[in-house]
């Protein structure tokens, strides 16, 4: 079975502290109802999470819906946003199921990435691994104003931006990446094609705005 793996990488830095972590840890928990009851979802898509602060941790690896459990999640120290990227590279290297002669390999993984601030660390090492690896669609989210989109932007094309990181803006952005798994599930199940842009995906709700 070819898989559909998701990469979640979350913010969990001090700035997240209060509303905006509840709101994310109640995005998940509202992903993953959702995708329980896609069958196409449930077929084929697999989710890791992987936070930052001052350091960065997957504390879920490659999990399939049914045995997903939520992650606890906490806020607090810095944005060591380069070290999330190098982890999240580092993960699809030894995760993924890679094509051979014999064998069709995992689709390759979509990536969302969500943050509230500026990186603390060195941001562009990570980012030199994380361009090595093979991915599908990578989307950044900045969460509110005190992001700078120019990182972002130099991460991926796709940077949407939320007005406020309040827990209706949140909860809005975890919505759209639970139907846009769907749409990449379905895509991969029923056409064996691969997301490669947001017009494979469901239009943003007024909630997130697209960083152009």
């Amino acid at each position: 079975m070819r898989r559909l793996p998701v990469y979640l990488v979350l913010d969990t830095s001090g700035s997240m502290h209060g509303e905006a972590i509840e709101a994310v840890k109640n995005g998940v928990q509202t992903l993953l109802t959702t995708l329980r009851q896609d069958p196409y979802a449930l077929e084929t898509a697999y989710i890791s999470v992987i936070t930052f602060d001052s350091s960065a941790k997957q504390i879920i690896p490659l999990t399939d819906l049914l045995n997903f459990k939520t992650p606890e999640l906490k806020a607090a120290g810095t944005t060591s946003l380069g070290q999330a990227l190098e982890l999240t590279a580092k993960c699809i290297e030894q995760e993924i199921v890679k094509t051979t002669y014999e064998t069709k390999g995992d689709w390759r993984p979509l990536v969302f990435i969500m943050t509230d601030g500026m990186p603390t660390d060195n941001w562009q090492q990570g980012l030199k691994d994380f361009e090595k690896v093979k991915k599908g669609m990578v989307i950044a989210c900045a969460a509110g104003q005190s992001v700078d989109t120019n990182v972002l932007k130099q991460i991926t094309e796709v940077v949407l931006q939320l007005d406020t990181a309040d827990s209706n803006s949140i909860k809005a952005f975890f919505k759209w990446v639970s139907a846009s798994i769907s749409t990449g599930s379905q895509k991969v199940e029923s056409n064996h094609k691969e997301v490669i842009g947001l017009d494979d995906l469901p239009p943003p709700p007024p909630e997130v705005n697209i960083v152009l």
